[in-house]
């Protein structure tokens, strides 16, 4: 995890002075608890959880709004205001602010989405297979939810299938006991210092 942070800390930031670390994988893989302990040895970075982007109606449909109420605002230096959803209520609660902090973890399914990858300084992937993913969410989750996971598991294989997000991660991530191992990914290493191109000074969004 030390020489991770360091790695992150040496990266040029991608969304106005923000660093956004993209943590993706299957439901069930670890990606909420691995990116809790990522920002923890960053220092208290902030979390932003897709399932608070996310809703029933709109499971992978976010896009849109991740963009105005965080990727807009942050890229422009200022303090994002999203609005969680409530899975139980079904219905988004009260605004909640995310500073513009040196370093923002964003995590979920489809946290490395083509949309978003432009804003990512790292993409991690939790590399873990698609039905030990499950397996595991389904345990956790236990019976409450099982008419959600028997829905879930369909909408999340279109979604990898016409959007994959692996082939992009710069960084696997597998789990062992209580530790992890952060391995090259498909796209290697991100470059610390990208070349700045005519498109990233005039971006409409960041």
């Amino acid at each position: 995890m030390h020489d991770l942070v360091s790695r992150i800390h040496r990266l040029a930031p991608s969304c106005g002075p923000v660093r956004l670390v993209g943590v993706d994988g299957h439901a069930g893989s670890g990606k909420s608890t691995f990116a809790g302990r990522l920002a923890a040895a960053l220092g208290g970075a902030p979390v932003l959880r897709l399932d608070d982007i996310a809703s029933h109606e709109e499971l992978f449909g976010w896009t849109g709004r991740l963009l105005s109420q965080v990727i807009g605002p942050l890229g422009r230096g200022d303090q994002a205001s999203y609005t969680p959803y409530d899975w139980r209520a079904r219905a988004f609660g009260p605004p909640r602010p995310l500073p513009p902090a040196p370093v923002v973890v964003v995590e979920g399914v489809g946290a490395g989405r083509r949309a978003l990858r432009p804003y990512l300084a790292l993409l991690l992937w939790m590399d873990l297979p698609p039905e030990e993913s499950w397996s595991r969410g389904r345990a956790r989750d236990g019976e409450e939810q099982r008419d959600f996971w028997d829905g879930w598991v369909g909408a999340e294989q279109r979604h990898f299938a016409d959007d994959p997000s692996r082939p992009f991660a710069h960084q696997l991530v597998r789990e062992h006991g209580k530790g992890y191992e952060v391995l090259s990914g498909p796209a290697g290493a991100a470059d610390p210092n990208p070349p700045l191109t005519h498109g990233d000074e005039s971006s409409a969004v960041c």
